[in-house]
């Protein structure tokens, strides 16, 4: 497993092609990993489970 790179301006995406427009000093909250692109990280997947066939509830349905 390749070993990540701190974040540094110097290596942002919006530094590289000359779009930050903040003089921080450190990355700022929009850092984006220049390698990358604006390819946002990638998210879990929604699994729906089975729906249940059994209340599991101790009080009594509405009705």
């Amino acid at each position: 497993m390749a070993k990540a790179k701190a974040p540094a301006c110097d290596n942002c995406y919006f530094g590289k092609n000359m779009l930050c427009a903040l003089n921080l000093g450190r990355p700022c909250p929009t850092y984006r990993p220049a390698d990358r692109g604006l390819k946002p990280e990638r998210q879990l997947a929604f699994v729906f489970r089975a729906e249940r066939t059994r209340a599991v509830y101790a009080f009594p349905q509405p009705r």
